[in-house]
């Protein structure tokens, strides 16, 4: 029997029929109303149902941009969107009569890559979902680590500058306020803000305006050769690869995958993430050194792993 799975993101709602081995069967997608409880809902019931219609299914996994408590029932914060300990499984299950089982995003994509992707050969891996944020998820021993709350995994929230840029969470200098895609974006407009000439084929990109500039356009000079694109993934790079290296300090994984929107980039960014992990890995020489590989499911990882956690639920 198949099972849903439905990622829910800050911009889209990706819905898919998913099978045992990993295959999507069918899909379809919904923007994401985020400051609409109600409305976030609704879009997730309406995407299931237009599936059901044409797909016998056992269950649904519902993958969520926040924290979710241990029961993988409430999502109780989320720094992105609106909900505040919010009963989504119950509500869910209210109307579409199916056992629901809700997971934080990260930690359903890194099941999806541990299952199904890059992760196959390992029993314990680090996964870093580099998006608008940045996600983590952990697998250790086989299993996924959530934390006697279910919130462990928010690698994004470790605080790695000292009254650092401020986070949707609240706090200042959070590691995702320094590697995401919305840190690239953001370096990336105040270069050209700040030295125009530098940033040329960016502007070309953006239709001349600095604050229209996001991270494809990053992405795309950077694989033309544009040197300032080229440079400012290669600070992105930088910061993930150093924050890498402390992660494997506390965990020591077999692997570190990179996932995520802005692994699109390729070599572009994982060369500078591994450059950078090996320079500040703790005892390099001495230790088995973890590798450093790019995520296979691409955005699909969290659809594919929830729908796999709601079949052992």
């Amino acid at each position: 029997m198949h099972t849903i799975g439905v990622d829910i993101g800050g911009t889209k709602i990706a819905a898919g029929v998913v099978t045992e081995d990993g295959r999507i069967l069918a899909r379809v997608r919904r923007e994401t109303p985020a400051t609409d409880v109600q409305a976030i809902e609704d879009a997730v019931v309406d995407a299931v149902r237009e599936l059901r219609a044409e797909h016998e299914t056992e269950a649904v996994g519902v993958a969520a941009a926040g924290f979710v408590d241990a029961t993988r029932s409430v999502v109780t914060f989320a720094p992105n969107l609106a909900w505040r300990d919010e009963p989504l499984r119950a509500d869910l299950e209210r109307q579409l009569h199916l056992p629901v089982v809700v997971e934080n995003d990260a930690n359903a994509a890194a099941w999806g890559e541990f299952v199904h992707g890059a992760g196959r050969a390992v029993q314990d891996m680090v996964l870093l979902t580099i998006g608008t944020g940045l996600g983590g998820g952990i697998v250790t021993g086989g299993h996924l680590l959530r934390g006697p709350a279910g919130f462990a995994g928010e690698l994004g929230h470790l605080r790695v500058v000292p009254d650092g840029f401020r986070c949707g969470c609240g706090n200042r200098g959070c590691w995702e306020q320094y590697a995401s895609g919305r840190a690239l974006v953001r370096e990336a407009r105040e270069l050209a803000v700040t030295a125009p000439p530098a940033a040329a084929r960016l502007l070309e990109l953006a239709g001349g305006d600095p604050h229209r500039i996001e991270g494809p356009h990053v992405t795309r000079a950077a694989t033309e050769g544009d040197p300032a694109a080229v440079e400012l993934l290669a600070d992105l790079g930088r910061w993930i690869g150093e924050g890498a290296a402390s992660v494997v300090a506390v965990l020591d994984p077999s692997m570190v995958v990179v996932g995520g929107g802005v692994s699109a980039a390729g070599d572009l960014l994982l060369e500078p993430v591994r450059a950078a992990f090996r320079r500040q890995l703790t005892a390099r020489g001495h230790r088995p050194e973890p590798a450093v590989e790019l995520a296979q499911l691409g955005n699909d990882a969290g659809m594919i792993g929830v729908a796999g956690l709601a079949r052992i639920r």
